[in-house]
């Protein structure tokens, strides 16, 4: 099944991929408004396809379990390229708004938001025979979100409205395709939001569809205006390529707090899938990841004819050692960021930087900081910037990440395994430093350093050492865990 889903990403993205190879000169409106019609309802398949295998092969669902950020105005665009065909081929009109008081940036899940749209927008369309459809979107009195969709058709009869939200409760008898699962999944998917939703008869004929979300269920996290110089990306839709899942729930926290809609890949080659299928401002690329590392995906993209060929890309790695950098450099790299990753104020002026200077090579590598035992302090002040929710799953992942880490690095010594070391204790680099443990951050650059020159002799006495220290984190992350009430 692994491999079926490898096949089917990628055949998914050679096709949106394809697609946007078209070239549109020559091409008349209609052809060009199809075109983006097609490609609009591809990369929602694609969406909807990496939902379906998650669930599958067990994996861990990122966009339905970490709600991010999502730009409305690029939201109802596809919207409207995809569902503006089909009107035209139902003989109807369809005209989707959004009112100015709403926010441009909200923080949902949008495979849910589309599931409930395209229910929602296919039933207005299958029932109406003339007139037009429409999708507006604004604030109610009560400062929830809302997406109404009006149609001018026959309306809901009474055995619909009893049975609108059941399992197969589509009325006998009508003359339309369909098993009544609309409903049913738009009531499920509104859930999974937060929200409710609601139908109605309009007076002056037709149905009116509600869809309402309070504001703790897409209010983005307050971009903290008050700390000087951090930038607001909420135009921007960054894709961040990294295999780590405690880095992953760093980058995309910080993304969020200044407004950015962003797209996690969890290796090389899904990276390239990702930016075959849709399009993107700004790509943060882990160096170091399974199946395709971060230099090739840059090399990738660098060298290819796809839209992204010239997209502002910033690398993220462990090594800062200088023929690293020349090494990530000459890929196409336009800057570096080292692991860890500075604080909120360093990692948004940094990418403010690369935006404003594309096209140069900016060193954006911090400078060692004093060794010290700052494990305490610099956990605390980054549970402080995430808040207690965000700070809770941050514990749990990163108590995780570290037991696993333990698990394959006890393995890997005790087998001499060369790539087994490298693996574990560049996780470690990445998530000693990033809660200031710097002792266990040396331990874990001299031994990584060893297994790159496949000095295994060392093994056995770091090895030790990286481990005992490698414990006492665990066991302190463990206590703090419990102390934020998810034991």
């Amino acid at each position: 099944m692994t491999l079926l889903g490898h096949d089917l990403r990628a055949a998914v993205s050679d096709i949106i991929g394809g697609l946007r190879l078209v070239s549109q000169d020559g091409l008349d409106q209609d052809t060009r408004l199809q075109l983006e019609r097609v490609r609009a309802s591809g990369e929602i398949l694609a969406r909807l396809m990496e939902e379906g295998l998650a669930m599958m092969l067990g994996e861990d669902d990122f966009v339905a379990t970490h709600p991010a950020n999502v730009q409305l105005g690029r939201l109802i665009y596809d919207v409207d390229m995809r569902w503006s065909g089909r009107a035209r081929e139902n003989g109807l009109e369809f005209h989707a708004s959004i009112a100015p008081d709403v926010p441009q940036v909200l923080a949902l899940d949008r495979v849910a938001l589309e599931r409930v749209l395209s229910n929602i927008l296919s039933n207005a369309m299958k029932y109406s025979e003339k007139g037009k459809v429409r999708l507006y979107v604004d604030m109610s009195a009560s400062g929830a979100l809302r997406i109404a969709v009006t149609d001018e058709g026959p309306g809901f009869s009474p055995d619909a409205m009893t049975r609108m939200f059941e399992y197969g409760g589509r009325p006998s008898g009508l003359d339309k395709p369909g098993l009544g699962l609309g409903m049913h999944i738009t009531r499920t998917m509104t859930g999974r939001l937060g929200g409710t939703v609601s139908v109605a008869n309009r007076p002056e004929g037709g149905a009116c569809v509600t869809l309402e979300l309070p504001p703790e269920s897409w209010t983005v996290a307050s971009r903290d205006d008050e700390i000087v110089g951090i930038p607001d990306l909420s135009r921007l839709k960054v894709l961040v390529a990294e295999d780590n899942a405690t880095n992953r729930t760093i980058i995309g926290h910080m993304l969020s707090r200044m407004g950015a809609e962003y797209h996690i890949a969890e290796d090389g080659v899904e990276a390239v899938n990702w930016l075959g299928r849709e399009s993107f401002d700004l790509a943060l690329i882990d160096i170091e990841m399974p199946r395709m590392s971060g230099i090739d995906v840059i090399r990738h993209l660098r060298a290819s004819n796809y839209r992204h060929k010239h997209m502002p890309i910033i690398a993220i790695t462990a090594y800062v050692l200088r023929a690293n950098r020349d090494a990530i450099y000459a890929a196409g790299a336009d800057a570096i960021l080292a692991k860890p990753l500075a604080g909120l104020e360093t990692f948004g002026m940094s990418i403010a930087d690369v935006l404003n200077r594309r096209g140069t090579s900016v060193d954006l590598t911090a400078p060692e900081e004093p060794d010290n035992d700052a494990a305490c302090e610099g956990l605390h002040q980054l549970l402080k910037a995430a808040g207690p929710e965000v700070g809770r799953e941050l514990l749990s992942r990163l108590c995780a990440d570290l037991r696993n880490a333990e698990r394959d690095l006890i393995s890997g010594l005790a087998e001499n395994s060369i790539p087994v070391v490298r693996s574990c204790t560049h996780v470690l680099i990445a998530l000693a430093g990033a809660v200031g443990a710097r002792p266990l951050q040396a331990l874990a650059t001299t031994l990584n350093t060893a297994a790159h020159r496949q000095e295994t002799a060392v093994f056995s006495t770091l090895g030790r050492k990286t481990l005992a220290h490698l414990d006492r984190l665990i066991t302190f992350v463990g206590a703090e865990k419990i102390r934020h009430g998810d034991g």
